[in-house]
């Protein structure tokens, strides 16, 4: 089962992600950890991509697409992701769709986690504290919350049309949102 868990930054994506890694036995393909991880290794692409994630805006599709599609070749992740952070916009999601079929798979369900900007603000303000990310304060949060909303409605009614959406209140507690979820999840598990 390949899953999109879809929501604003903080919005509580890697959370849910790792939760349901752990009780379904997939793995997490966090577009935001592959950016990082290309960061911290210091790359060429890795400077590039700092750049742009500190100027508060989202990195191209092709950057992203390329990273994605090293992680879905894989044999040993095969139906069995969660796309954390990923697609945002049409075009990724079209993409994927592309992708997925190359390599003999689909998106079984989409995950939309529902929360307002205010809870953002303060749910990466805790984040700043606890995990020192550079990107995490509340004017580039307020930034990327509203370059989301305005690049996620496309991606959302295009899998509002495929009938995979399925929308999480986020602003539930953590174990609140684990149960929702896992209904969903497990709702659609037996008729795979």
């Amino acid at each position: 089962m390949n899953i999109v868990i879809f929501g604003p930054p903080g919005a509580g994506k890697g959370t849910q992600s790792k939760f349901i890694v752990k009780k379904y036995n997939t793995y997490q393909l966090s577009t935001g950890d592959l950016l990082r991880d290309e960061i911290k290794n210091g790359t060429e692409l890795g400077n590039k991509i700092s750049s742009i994630m500190n100027s508060g805006e989202l990195v191209s599709d092709k950057i992203v697409s390329d990273l994605i599609e090293k992680f879905i070749s894989n044999e040993n992740y095969k139906n069995q992701i969660i796309f954390d952070g990923y697609p945002r916009t049409l075009t990724q999601a079209k993409n994927l769709d592309i992708l997925l079929k190359k390599y003999q798979q689909k998106i079984d369900i989409v995950l939309k986690l529902n929360v307002s900007l205010e809870t953002i603000k303060k749910r990466i303000s805790e984040r700043k504290s606890i995990e020192k990310r550079a990107d995490d304060n509340e004017e580039i949060a307020i930034k990327r919350f509203q370059t989301y909303e305005k690049s996620s409605e496309p991606v959302l009614d295009y899998y509002r049309q495929t009938k995979l959406l399925k929308v999480v209140n986020g602003e539930n507690s953590i174990s609140q949102i684990n149960d929702e979820i896992s209904g969903l999840i497990d709702s659609i598990k037996g008729w795979l």
